[in-house]
């Protein structure tokens, strides 16, 4: 039985980053023994198991084969006699099949990942990589985190994953998954460049016409995106994307009210403006609509709506309905010490 580090650990270290988790591959072990080690198993599809001590990830060495369209469609096959060249040679990236022995540390790059680093390349480990539709995404992602360009045979065989069909099986949950991480890497506009190039943006994304420059959180880059977008285009894409809420209701309301942030003026236009985006009841997602409007349209002052949601938030709603003669009035009298408290913060 030996053990190594695989994959993105020995990856970011060798490109100086910090190492967030750590997983092993395991040669010349079975199952059985891994539990009398006192290792726990936690793998579902395939044997995967907890170190007893530092709880790091030991997966026993596999191959996979495929039965199927999409990611799930694999069969696993770990036993003591696969290697770890096979182990490694169903990876999808060089850059992600480079092992480390945990013994002496010594490298075993088969496919020339190290090199690929140097020289800032995505290149397929094999041609199994055309088995899993993900791995365009994951090419795409990776080169939205490192600036890295994708090897021309791996861009030609995504472009004809695409053509094939391939990439149409691809799972709602893992493309967001990808998608996710993409837009908030560092040069997130490579992932758009590697998606068009490939095909999938037109399958995935075909709203989008042109990517815009992102900052921030997570919903408001997505929601930049919708920006400019009809309702029904930002609810078709936060719908295929399987987008969480916070992300799909902030893209709605970027792309149903965008046009009227900068207009609004009046106190009438930014207390209905103030309600339509429920800003009284949600003032954090307000302040991240203004984000995104910033980063959409910089010159227009989106100061005075601030201004306006501080004042209303300052009206003392029960002391105005206190003073209406039925509960019926309350509404109206509501609605007209908010405009008076809006003209006077204007």
């Amino acid at each position: 039985m030996k053990t190594y580090v695989v994959g993105g650990a020995v990856r970011d270290e060798l490109l100086g980053l910090p190492i967030k988790d750590r997983d092993h591959v395991v040669v010349g072990a079975t199952p059985e023994e891994m539990v009398r080690l006192g290792y726990k198993p936690v793998g579902k599809d395939f044997p995967v198991f907890l170190h007893p001590v530092t709880h790091e990830e030991y997966a026993l060495a596999r191959t996979e084969r495929k039965s199927g369209r999409g990611y799930k469609g694999f069969k696993v096959y770990a036993s003591p006699e696969v290697t770890l060249e096979q182990d490694l040679r169903r990876r999808d990236l060089t850059i992600n099949a480079i092992a480390k022995d945990d013994e002496n540390n010594r490298l075993i790059d088969p496919f020339g990942g190290a090199a690929d680093l140097k020289k800032g390349v995505l290149r397929h480990v094999s041609e199994a990589f055309a088995e899993d539709p993900v791995r365009i995404l994951r090419v795409a992602r990776f080169a939205a985190r490192f600036g890295f360009g994708v090897a021309p045979e791996t861009m030609k065989l995504m472009k004809a994953m695409v053509r094939s069909g391939e990439a149409d099986y691809l799972v709602a949950e893992r493309v967001w998954q990808e998608f996710a991480k993409g837009l908030m890497e560092a040069h997130p506009q490579r992932m758009f460049e590697v998606l068009k190039t490939s095909g999938v943006q037109a399958k995935l994304l075909p709203e989008l016409k042109k990517v815009p420059a992102l900052a921030g959180s997570l919903p408001v880059r997505f929601a930049r995106l919708a920006w400019g977008l009809r309702e029904a285009q930002a609810q078709a894409l936060a719908r295929r994307l399987r987008a969480p809420n916070e992300a799909r209701d902030l893209a709605l309301l970027a792309a149903k009210h965008g046009k009227a942030l900068p207009a609004a003026k009046k106190p009438e236009a930014l207390l209905d403006l103030l309600t339509r985006t429920d800003a009284f009841r949600r003032p954090e997602r307000f302040a991240e609509l203004l984000e995104v409007a910033r980063l959409a349209a910089p010159k227009p002052d989106f100061g005075r709506l601030e201004r306006a949601l501080r004042a209303v938030q300052a009206v003392d709603e029960g002391a105005v309905a206190s003073a209406a003669s039925s509960r019926q009035e309350i509404p109206k009298l509501i609605r007209q010490a908010r405009l008076r408290a809006i003209e006077r913060a204007a």
